[in-house]
């Protein structure tokens, strides 16, 4: 399918512009450029109460943002864990989606902050990603949160960051997870996928900054073959929660995905791949600027609703 029109038109101004890839970006280049996504996104949802806390995390207290919306029993909760390459992103770029998923699909959204690389490499974002999925439960009736109901979530690098949080907590054997929502992850560190040549450049992201962000991130190559890293790197992926996928087409990543869902699938894991024709990466952040971001927004809306119907 051709590009979106909308996309295409992002694209060709932010060229006109001079915007350059980000392997040409300098480390706070980069975290500015991530943080101007919120210029593109529609205005904020409402919610009952924003709440501004901290979880312990091994490195040591890290922010943790929740979005309540209004409800009378105890809602499920989505630890949403944000994309940037491991190396940008904030709270404050995905206040937008954040709000609007705790508002549309009545849940409790708890977006957490990590440790950023390169001045923290792996495995400090798993690391912490865990701790604040654990204290999220552990503390869950505090904020009116169903502990029993509780899903990981995350895009891009937060999508890697997700399924790893997914991972760990089937191999430790708690929490228990009812879902996890992968939005065009990022999980294989080693992926050569036709993908990657295909949509090598012009397309926002390139193969060229995937792999540099992948740079940044691993403290050696050889942590590209751990599953903490690489999550499609895990042999054994029965158990999972049931997943959602969502990954579009003039991705550098798209196919390590398909294959993750296939793989997902082949091992018993409910699994529900949607590709979008005509999208790039990042659209999940674009709402203002995307209208075709409302279709990825709305599957996350009513697959959590299924999951969490009980």
């Amino acid at each position: 399918m051709a590009l979106d029109p909308a996309v295409k038109n992002l694209i060709d101004t932010l060229n006109e512009q001079g915007l350059k890839s980000f392997e040409q970006m300098s480390i706070a280049e980069v975290r500015g450029v991530v943080e101007s996504f919120s210029d593109l996104q529609a205005p904020n949802a409402d919610v009952a109460r924003v709440v501004d806390t901290v979880y312990p995390g091994p490195g040591g207290d890290q922010a943790v943002r929740l979005y309540i919306p209004e409800s009378e029993t105890p809602l499920p909760i989505v630890v949403y864990i944000h994309g940037g390459g491991w190396v940008a992103g904030s709270l404050d770029v995905t206040e937008q989606p954040c709000r609007a998923l705790a508002a549309d699909a009545k849940v409790i959204v708890a977006a957490l902050s990590y440790r950023l690389a390169p001045e923290h490499k792996f495995p400090a974002a798993p690391e912490d990603a865990f701790a604040a999925l654990n204290w999220v439960v552990e503390h869950a009736a505090d904020f009116g949160g169903d502990g029993t109901r509780v899903a990981v979530m995350g895009d891009s690098a937060g999508g890697n960051l997700a399924a790893v949080t997914a991972l760990r907590a089937r191999d430790t054997g708690a929490p228990a997870l009812r879902a996890q929502v992968l939005i065009y992850p990022v999980i294989d560190g080693t992926a050569r996928f036709p993908s990657r040549e295909e949509n090598a450049e012009g397309y926002l992201v390139t193969t060229a900054a995937i792999d540099w962000f992948w740079e940044q991130y691993l403290a050696t190559p050889e942590d590209a073959e751990n599953p903490y890293a690489s999550p499609a790197k895990a042999a054994d992926l029965a158990g999972l929660p049931s997943t959602l996928l969502l990954l579009n087409e003039y991705e550098v990543t798209r196919d390590e995905g398909v294959d993750y869902g296939r793989r997902l699938a082949d091992q018993g894991v409910p699994v529900q791949v949607e590709l979008y024709e005509g999208l790039v990466h990042a659209v999940y952040w674009m709402t203002g600027a995307i209208p075709r971001s409302a279709e990825l927004h709305g599957a996350v809306v009513e697959f959590l609703g299924k999951q969490f119907s009980d």
